[in-house]
């Protein structure tokens, strides 16, 4: 994977393994970005009022084929938060109702849940998930367990961001479609990290990133809703899309709702495409795979170094995302802030009473930035 090393545009001093946070974008993808912010500079005006609709129409086009569905079912957002905020802030929930969780998700969602729950009077459960989980099964039935005749909606990561976690959402939306549930996935690390294809198991509402593992340029992100519950959209913003004379190059109300909130630059969600066929060219399938395998590799020589437990004894990891128990006491701020000293990039999370290292591998990786973490951990703990 180390040709690919120099097609990203990241700072060659520092060991970067945090792509799990905001992604990374390679050269090519980041040079159609610019060129498309500099065909929006040269004509404003035409480029905005006049090729703007089918240009976005193009890309998510060519993203909702990359995800298994029509593109009039996807509109692009600035980022997840920002499509998680559309929807709760749009469903018609009150008293009495609930909207369950799990103990392990995002906390800018955990705080549009509880906000909107302050407004509208209805309950957010948290669901707990036993990490590592015993069995294969054992995720499913611990959050099913929390479903209630009064559970309007299952909201839960497709992966988990602090914990690394895949979540069964494909086997959730089925049994919730059973029994009359609505359910929205935060599947924020999952497009081009795991085989997506929203058709086969159809939620009511997805939101992902294309900054992530797309590698994409930031502010490009995406909220699919099927289209019988598109009508219970409502805009975030207020604009152009909404009234008696909305823009009909966009088609739906869901689609104006999202499109035309006036003046903004939305050149990163037309070089979406451009992110789609940059892995294409470069194999990504085989990339995967070598991250894959430098993953487990890496997990396993923390595990080595300090002896905790594998986080994954049932359930593997993300292709290219997972974590490493720390040992009890380890003061996170201390030890990322150690290894920043060191040049290295990488997040230390946690959950509950534990305390972990998330460990990214993306293709511009390389054995090379491993063994540089692996030595700054053993020097930490030498001390």
């Amino acid at each position: 994977m180390s040709e690919l090393k120099d097609l990203f545009l990241l700072d060659p001093e520092f060991t970067f393994l945090n792509h799990g946070s905001f992604g990374a974008t390679p050269r090519p993808v980041f040079n159609t970005y610019q060129q498309w912010q500099r065909e929006l500079e040269n004509q404003p005006v035409s480029f905005i009022q006049q090729r703007l609709p089918a240009l976005l129409k193009q890309s998510r086009h060519a993203l909702g084929d990359f995800l298994g569905v029509s593109g009039e079912d996807i509109n692009f957002t600035a980022n997840p938060t920002q499509a998680v905020n559309m929807v709760i802030k749009s469903l018609d929930f009150g008293p009495g109702d609930k909207v369950l969780t799990t103990n392990i998700e995002y906390g800018a969602c955990d705080n549009c849940l509880d906000f909107y729950a302050d407004k509208k009077g209805y309950s957010v459960v948290r669901q707990p998930v036993t990490i590592p989980a015993p069995t294969a099964d054992s995720m499913l039935d611990e959050i099913w367990a929390g479903v209630t005749p009064n559970t309007k909606m299952i909201f839960i990561s497709h992966i988990t961001s602090g914990t690394a976690m895949r979540l069964p959402a494909e086997e959730l939306c089925k049994r919730a479609r059973a029994a009359g549930i609505m359910t929205f996935i935060d599947g924020a690390h999952a497009p081009a990290h795991i085989e997506l294809d929203l058709s086969s198991f159809e939620p009511d509402f997805y939101t992902g990133a294309c900054h992530k593992w797309l590698c994409a340029p930031k502010g490009s992100a995406f909220l699919y809703a099927r289209p019988d519950r598109q009508p219970l959209i409502e805009p975030l913003i207020v604009g152009w899309g909404y009234g008696p004379t909305p823009n009909p190059d966009f088609g739906s109300d869901f689609l104006n709702y999202g499109s035309w909130l006036g003046t903004n630059d939305l050149s990163s969600f037309l070089t979406v495409p451009a992110a789609i066929e940059f892995q294409k060219e470069h194999d990504w399938d085989t990339v995967r795979s070598g991250c894959t395998e430098l993953l487990g590799d890496t997990l396993a020589r923390i595990r080595k170094l300090t002896g905790e437990a594998d986080m994954y004894p049932a359930v593997p990891p993300p292709p290219q995302l997972g974590i490493a128990k720390l040992p009890a006491g380890t003061e996170a701020k201390a030890l990322k802030d150690f290894l920043f000293e060191r040049n290295i990039e990488i997040p230390i999370t946690g959950h509950q009473d534990q305390v972990f290292i998330r460990v990214s591998v993306q293709g511009y990786n390389t054995q090379a930035d491993y063994d540089h973490l692996l030595e700054a951990l053993e020097e930490w703990f030498a001390r």
